[in-house]
């Protein structure tokens, strides 16, 4: 498995921050396994599992089947070589009564409809979520891949877009380029001295887009995903 660079950003202390109150006490109760976690781990007692653990493409050869009250990854599933049978792996672990949570880029939000990722290339595939035409090769709907597995119920799916500036999405109508030296150095002052939503720097951001450079969002405290909770019935 390779480690994803967006997992040093913390996705899933970012996500956290929007979950309703009970989220925590309702699915991360037990004994819970955060496939792709790195240093952010979804809760303190989570068990990580990361590239210095083994491979997530076959993480039933680590652990015992139903052996875990929740499974959740958060930005991983897009670095599995086939993501449909990495997810039906991690949902083996998953005991009866007990929840896998898997949160993935919104393909729109975050590829913005670039392919390959122009901000992630070890991204294999891409997802979306209640859309009959992916805009990728290789796009999946997640909640039908989770509607899917055997014995399933899906609790919630949903795209969330917390933070996220819509009028910063790629307009698609030239070749994205890479900011150059001078760009990255205003960048890089900007950085220093204003949060990512500020309003000078969105500006900046903003001419970026018009000229032709796409933004990552995902650099400052936006969500651009999906997620889906699905419970095990049997």
């Amino acid at each position: 498995m390779v480690i994803p660079k967006k997992e040093t950003m913390q996705e899933a202390s970012k996500t956290n921050k929007f979950r309703p109150p009970h989220f925590a006490s309702t699915y991360l109760s037990g004994r819970v396994l955060d496939i792709g976690a790195g240093p952010d781990l979804v809760c303190p007692h989570a068990l990580a599992f990361d590239q210095e653990h083994g491979d997530a493409n076959k993480i039933d050869e680590y652990f015992e089947t139903g052996s875990f009250d929740t499974v959740h990854s958060s930005h991983s599933l897009e670095h599995m070589l086939d993501p449909v049978q990495a997810l039906h792996r991690w949902w083996s672990l998953v005991k009866p009564g007990g929840f896998l949570i898997v949160v993935v880029p919104d393909e729109y939000l975050y590829e913005q409809n670039i392919w390959p990722s122009f901000f992630s290339p070890e991204h294999y595939s891409s997802f979306r979520l209640h859309k009959e035409t992916g805009a990728t090769p290789v796009s999946y709907d997640i909640g039908q891949l989770c509607r899917g597995l055997p014995h399933a119920n899906v609790i919630s799916e949903a795209v969330q877009d917390f933070g996220y500036a819509y009028d910063l999405i790629w307009l698609g109508n030239r070749t994205p380029k890479r900011p150059h030296k001078g760009l990255r150095f205003i960048n890089s002052v900007l950085k220093r001295t204003m949060s990512f939503n500020h309003p000078m720097r969105h500006r900046f951001h903003k001419w970026l887009v018009i000229h032709g450079y796409p933004v990552d969002q995902l650099l400052g405290d936006a969500l651009a995903q999906i997620e889906v909770v699905v419970q095990k019935t049997a």
